[in-house]
């Protein structure tokens, strides 16, 4: 089984930046699309960043140009460089990844998350 685990999270100013990085282990034949997303208080879970397996990146409107997402099939590593801060950034970023099992079987995994707070 799968298993994603983040690290990287912490408190910074506005301006600041962070760099998030999550690793996979576990038995696992493959990786398809890698991503990130985030859920601030009160709201729902929403996309940030996903990368396919050949490294094309997608991004929701609110990160373009200040976030970028990259991943190393090697290794099973997917990070998420987050410069230009807001403190509208502020929630728990979620780690995603779509694994394929050696039966076959694929299955979203997820990470416990991590804790992204900027202050104002």
């Amino acid at each position: 089984q799968a298993r994603l685990a983040e690290s990287g999270g912490g408190l910074v100013q506005a301006g600041g930046s962070l760099r998030l990085s999550c690793a996979a282990s576990g038995r696992i034949f493959m990786i398809n699309d890698m991503g990130w997303y985030r859920q601030a208080p009160g709201k729902q879970r929403e996309l940030v960043a996903v990368i396919t397996r050949g490294g094309s990146p997608n991004y929701a409107d609110s990160v373009k140009g200040r976030f970028t997402i990259s991943r190393d099939n090697a290794k099973k590593t997917v990070s998420l460089q987050m410069n230009s801060l807001k403190p509208e950034d502020t929630a728990v970023y979620y780690c995603n990844a779509g694994v394929v099992n050696f039966d076959g079987t694929s299955v979203q995994s997820w990470g416990q998350g991590t804790q992204v707070t900027v202050s104002s």
